[in-house]
């Protein structure tokens, strides 16, 4: 890789996943904003009446990381946040190549969920979360937002791309005639 890059080089191989996390983070804090204008301070409404008490939207906050975990270390997820935020940007202009683009996508989907909870902390001191779903008297996730599936998804889509990418490798690897050596 040649050791200089130009602003129009970075901004060709991280266009991408700013537009997909500024998406993300749009949709997530519109939704949040709709929670928190409609739905008091931990209390529940069902959105879709066929799925009954399935499927929840109950507006709580979170003072941890995705789906409650790690409760009371707002400051260090901010951190964490904005370092892999950066991570994945010099990750994109460093190791990419022009036809990644659906790494990119779901890189992009990362940043914008770590950044979309970023925006709750800083602004309010938690996160607000309001999908509940889970088998009513049984069993309930934890409750999340868009930005927590994004990252989810995200992470689980790259990891089947990678995993993808490791298989398609083995098999080339396996195709690739052996050369035999003789014996002098």
């Amino acid at each position: 890789m040649n050791g200089s890059l130009t602003l129009s080089t970075i901004w060709r191989r991280t266009w991408l996943i700013l537009l997909v996390a500024a998406v993300i983070i749009g949709f997530d804090q519109w939704t949040k904003s709709l929670v928190r204008q409609n739905i008091p301070d931990y209390t529940s409404m069902i959105p879709f009446p066929a799925l009954g008490e399935y499927f929840v939207f109950e507006h709580v906050h979170n003072y941890g990381a995705a789906f409650g975990i790690l409760q009371g270390h707002g400051e260090f997820f901010i951190v964490v946040a904005f370092a892999v935020s950066v991570a994945i940007l010099v990750y994109a202009v460093r190791s990419l190549t022009p036809d990644q683009k659906f790494i990119r996508v779901l890189l992009g989907m990362e940043m914008g969920g770590a950044l979309g909870n970023v925006i709750d902390r800083i602004m309010q001191g938690y996160v607000t979360d309001f999908v509940k779903m889970g088998i009513p008297g049984v069993y309930y996730w934890p409750n999340y937002n868009i930005a927590d599936s994004a990252i989810v998804l995200g992470v689980i889509g790259l990891a089947v791309v990678l995993i993808r990418q490791d298989i398609e490798q083995s098999r080339q690897q396996a195709e690739e005639p052996k050369t035999m050596l003789s014996p002098e």
